[in-house]
This record gives C-alpha cells, sequence and structure tokens, in this order.
C-alpha cells in the first residue's frame, strides 16, 4: 500500500524513484524483457545540467529506458512537470573534434529572482542517470502503478502505451516539488513550451584544465 505524506525532505537526494537494488533490478529486467518502451531516441551523449532553484507542479518519476540509434539501451529515472519555473538555469555538453580538441557547448538563462524572467517549461520531461539536490514534495505518494500517474506531461507516453505497469511500474508523484542547488546528468530532455529569457550560449575550447562546464 503507498503512502501519502504532507511534505518530505529528502537531503542530497540521488535518483528518488530507484534508490534500492530492488527498483534497479526490475529496471534491468525490464531492459532485458523489452517491458519498457524507450521514451526517447538519444545521441548516446550525455549532458549536465545545474539550477539554483525549481520549482515545479505536478511531478512525477519513474524508472525507464532510452536507446541510441544503434539499439543501445540506457537504464533512466523519467522526471516530469506539468509546469516548471526554474532559476538559473546551466546546460552543458562536450564534444571531442579530434585534432580541434574537446569543446564544450554552454546555456544559460533564466538567472533573476523575478518569476517572469525564470525560465518556464510545461509538459517537462527529463531522463537522467544523477542528480543531487536539497528537494520538499508536497502531497507525495510513493509506490504507486506508473501507468496510473497523472498529469499532462505524461499524456504521448500515456497515449502511446509507453508507462510501465505492474512489477516494472514502481513510481511516486507530489502535488508539487522544490528542488534548490540541482546538479544532473541526463540523457534526454523535452517539453511542449520551454521558454528562456537572458539566454546566453557560448562554446568553449577545455584548456588548462578549464572543462567550462556546468560542475
Amino acid at each position: 500500500m503507498s503512502q501519502t505524506y504532507g511534505k518530505t525532505r529528502w537531503k542530497r537526494f540521488a535518483l528518488v524513484m530507484v534508490p534500492s537494488i530492488a527498483a534497479t533490478a526490475a529496471i534491468g529486467v525490464s531492459m532485458a524483457n523489452s517491458v519498457l518502451a524507450a521514451s526517447f531516441s538519444i545521441s548516446g551523449q550525455q549532458f549536465k545540467v545545474t539550477v539554483d532553484d525549481l520549482r515545479g507542479d505536478r511531478f512525477s518519476q519513474f524508472g525507464g529506458v532510452d536507446a541510441e540509434s544503434n539499439g543501445t539501451p540506457h537504464p533512466v529515472a523519467i522526471s516530469a512537470f506539468d509546469t516548471a519555473h526554474l532559476k538559473g538555469l546551466c546546460q552543458s555538453v562536450v564534444t571531442d573534434l579530434g585534432v580541434l580538441g574537446k569543446w564544450t557547448l554552454v546555456l544559460k538563462a533564466g538567472d533573476s529572482d523575478n518569476v517572469d524572467k525564470q525560465v518556464y517549461a510545461e509538459n517537462l520531461l527529463i531522463d537522467l542517470n544523477q542528480l543531487n539536490a536539497d528537494a520538499e514534495f508536497k502531497n507525495i505518494n510513493i509506490g504507486q502503478d506508473a501507468k496510473t500517474l497523472p498529469g499532462t506531461a505524461l499524456d504521448d507516453l500515456r497515449k502511446g502505451g509507453k508507462l510501465p505497469s505492474g512489477d516494472h511500474g514502481f513510481s511516486q508523484t507530489a502535488e508539487s516539488a522544490h528542488l534548490t542547488g540541482v546538479q544532473q546528468t541526463a540523457w534526454a530532455t523535452s517539453a511542449g513550451t520551454f521558454k528562456l529569457p537572458g539566454l546566453h550560449l557560448s562554446l568553449n575550447q577545455q584548456k588548462d584544465g578549464n572543462t567550462y562546464e556546468c560542475y
């Protein structure tokens, strides 16, 4: 039976949905049996993201599998928000250009205390495999079958039959989530709407030990 809590704080929480050996094993079995359909086709390259402050409504999280174009699978924790405001967003990805060396593409936006000038996303999906943050959840429900998760962010997955269920559908959902000091490594991100006030993009060659990554 799932339990519902008013508010829960997990200091430096990492992969909230899949912290246990049992849950990780379940994802592995799902991969082997092709139970979990991949939610994204990915390049095979991870990227780093930091956020100073994230406030999201209708949060959900469950296990899934992303696949590269060559079919290589990657287990992920899929985080979903119907809407989210992000202050101080930084995203970086490193590309090796051979004789030209390694270059880091850095995107920054929304560095304002004014919520109207922060990054805004609707139907946000993040496929990640590592996350550190201070987190607070309101009205959280842990252990819900992912196939029954609410929220518009999951509409496409729901309609496509890509939400896991039964033994492979362990998930959690909350009315809202507040995360600070976010550091994450992700394989993919998508959103129905993504507004980036104060967008700054730069391309930097790694040298003298400086990688220019977000963290």
